[in-house]
């Protein structure tokens, strides 16, 4: 059974910044992050390879957001600069066995139970 275990989520001021840490139990991954802020859909945050070569964000993150990853710790990694209050949000780190890219939370495997972000303006 696949544990994903987030944590690093909070409250901070717009301009700020944040980690999460995802933390995986077993195999490794290709891995992601989506959020999904309130009366809205899942989206899209950013992803990364199995072996940490190709990252993706999608296009309002780029710039602001890093993924990253350490194998050795089985741990991904979402760096979040100058935060927004659009940025507001559950994130949920997530799984994906094959699928890279990958563009909606329905295309993982495995995903946790979300952290919430809350960004004041």
């Amino acid at each position: 059974q696949v544990q994903l275990v987030e944590s690093g989520g909070g409250l901070v001021q717009a301009g700020g910044s944040l980690r999460l840490s995802c933390a995986a139990s077993g195999r490794t991954f290709n891995m992601g992050w989506f959020r999904r802020a309130p009366g809205k859909e899942h989206e899209f945050v950013a992803g990364i390879t199995r072996s940490g070569a190709n990252t993706d964000y999608t296009d309002s993150v780029k710039g602001r957001f890093t993924i990253s990853r350490d194998n050795a710790k089985n741990t991904v990694y979402l760096q979040m600069n100058s935060l927004k209050p659009e940025d507001t949000a559950v994130y949920y780190c997530a799984a994906s066995a094959t699928k890279w890219p990958f563009t909606r939370l329905g295309d993982m495997n495995y995903w946790a139970k979300g952290t919430p972000v809350t960004v004041s303006s």
